[in-house]
Formats: structure tokens, C-alpha cells, sequence
């Protein structure tokens, strides 16, 4: 864990953000920008949260993801499929 304190910012260095922030804002859009960074940040954690559990499911039962479709992937072609001939048919293009 001692990499990931190398490229934070320290107290000091938080303090003259929250000053560049205040003065780029002002004091009415930093509530605003507060609450939009508190929303962001509530949302990233809950799709990290869904990812996970989302991982976490498939880990468990690797099957459940499969679709039936794939069932029947695995049979032979139907009859009504004509095998291939080797042979692409040429559109006739009409003059006009």
C-alpha cells in the first residue's frame, strides 16, 4: 500500500486545491460541486460494487452467463441449411 501515498496529495497540498477550487468557483457552485462529486463518487461505487458481484457470481456458477442459444449452436444444421457448393451467385445488375 506504500506506492499508492506517492501520488496523492498531502494535507498541505489539499488545502491549495480547495483554495484554486474556491477561487476558480466561488463560495455559491462549491455546495453545488460538492454535491455533483458526492453523486460521481456514489455511483462509481456502486458499478464497482455491481462489477464485483457481478465477477464474484460468474466465479461461483461459470455456467449461469451461457445462453440456451448456445445449446443449440451445438447441434448439427438443420436440413433446411443446403450445404455449400464452393460457388458465390453473381447479382445481376438491371441497366438504367
Amino acid at each position: 500500500m506504500l506506492w499508492l501515498a506517492f501520488g496523492l496529495p498531502s494535507g498541505s497540498e489539499w488545502f491549495w486545491i480547495f483554495v484554486v477550487v474556491f477561487l476558480l468557483f466561488g463560495a455559491k457552485k462549491l455546495p453545488e460541486l460538492a454535491r455533483g462529486v458526492g453523486k460521481a463518487l456514489g455511483e462509481f461505487h456502486k458499478a464497482r460494487e455491481d462489477f464485483e458481484r457481478e465477477i464474484h457470481h460468474s466465479l461461483r456458477d461459470p455456467g449461469a452467463g451461457v445462453p440456451s442459444s448456445m445449446d443449440q449452436a451445438s447441434s448439427p444444421p438443420s436440413a433446411a441449411t443446403p450445404p455449400p457448393n464452393g460457388v458465390i451467385p453473381r447479382e445481376e445488375k438491371k441497366p438504367s
